[in-house]
């Protein structure tokens, strides 16, 4: 059984941590990453023997051990695991019969296996899928500041993350859209957008977009300047805006001559300001709702 996280972008082969846990004769396989000694508090942290045993794991350590022969990283969890199926559900029940466990994988389960049974680190290194001579992406978007940034890092001129690389496509979902569209062509009224990415069924009308990522059906009227930002789906933004550092909640109509990410305290009124200074607007901060309820 494999068991991902729903909050982490990278590309991995599933293939080879499976085949390393059947090889190993692993009961649980932990995918693991090294990070820096100083960001790893927020992770589950492990050592391990020579042949990657697990010998110790511990849950967001406020001293986090360091790795062997190298003092500035840590061994983190990724979030990933392999079980064998009923071993899996063996310790499942035994967890839910324990008054005592908190019920949680990294908190409870896994350092329970460790200390018992056959328990195996996976280098991210050795299953990642990355070109040759780069570092393996990998990053956690469990806060909005981490969203903005792993969406900012698509829109680089050469990204960690290739959406780009035909020898592994990331498949999902999309709309059957028209392609983007970008319109008048005046001096101070020119449809553009520089270090950007802009989906199907955009309109980018007379308006500037930069460093910013629009998603699918998204309307920017003239005389905007949209920068650092993600515009989710079916957003309608009107004429002289400004929008900087934001996230936009999908179906959001920003006014005419709105100004966001320019006056923080202002913002801080109206919408929700992370510590690093980016603006999430939704609908309901608005005082929007695109869904009838009957």
């Amino acid at each position: 059984v494999l068991i991902l996280s729903g909050d982490h972008i990278y590309r991995m082969d599933y293939g080879r941590i499976l085949a390393a846990h059947v090889e190993r004769k692993a009961d649980l396989t932990v995918a693991c990453i090294e990070v820096p000694l100083k960001d790893a508090k927020g992770f589950g942290v492990m050592s391990v023997d020579a042949e990657d045993r697990i010998v110790e794991f511990k849950e967001k350590p406020a001293n986090p051990q360091p790795m062997v022969g190298n003092p500035d990283m840590a061994l983190a969890s990724m979030g990933i695991y392999v079980f064998n199926a009923r071993f899996l559900y063996e310790q499942l029940l035994r967890d839910a019969d324990d008054p005592k466990s908190s019920h949680d994988f990294g908190k409870d389960i896994i350092p329970h296996c460790v200390k018992r049974y056959r328990t195996f680190a996976q280098n991210f290194a050795e299953s990642c899928v990355s070109e040759p001579d780069k570092t393996p992406y990998w990053r956690d978007v469990g806060t909005l500041d981490a969203y903005w940034e792993a969406n900012m890092d698509l829109v680089q001129v050469t990204p960690d993350l290739n959406l780009y690389d035909e020898s592994w496509p990331i498949w999902t979902w999309q709309p059957q859209s028209p392609p983007a569209k970008f319109v008048f062509d005046d001096n101070h009224r020119r449809g553009k957008a520089v270090d950007a990415m802009v989906s199907g069924g955009c309109i980018v009308s007379g308006a500037t977009v930069r460093r910013s990522m629009l998603f699918s059906g998204v309307r920017v009227h003239s005389y905007t300047l949209i920068e650092e930002s993600i515009v989710l789906p079916n957003v309608d933004i009107g004429r002289h805006c400004i929008l900087k550092k934001c996230i936009l909640d999908k179906n959001c109509v920003i006014p005419e001559g709105t100004q966001i990410g320019v006056h923080r305290e202002e913002d801080k009124k109206r919408f929700h300001v992370t510590e690093s200074g980016i603006t999430l607007v939704t609908e309901a901060m608005l005082g929007q709702c695109s869904v009838t309820i009957r």
